[in-house]
């Protein structure tokens, strides 16, 4: 279970760096917003399985409060869910 959640906050988190600092600025310096609509979607559905594993990991692992907010807050930062990796990695 923590595997899938690992790389599913691994693509979660590419996916949120791709939008705000590739699809954003085309969309709005070059006015082409594919890019958002498409990579959006993808990000949509994975911030969806990433919010489904992280219950799913809390409740089995029994993850304490401020462990488990922090994994739900590191999906809305920037580089957050690959700095979560660093810890999920060491814990075993």
């Amino acid at each position: 279970m923590i595997n899938r959640f690992r790389v599913t906050a691994v693509l979660e988190g590419w996916s949120f760096i791709i939008l705000l600092f590739i699809a954003m600025p085309v969309k709005y310096l070059l006015g082409w917003p594919y890019l958002v609509k498409y990579i959006g979607w993808a990000h949509g559905i994975l911030f969806v399985a990433y919010s489904f594993l992280w219950l799913q990991c809390v409740i089995q692992y029994k993850w304490k409060f401020k462990f488990a907010a922090w994994a739900m807050l590191a999906s809305f930062i920037p580089f957050g869910t690959f700095i979560l990796d660093k810890q999920l990695k060491q814990q075993g």
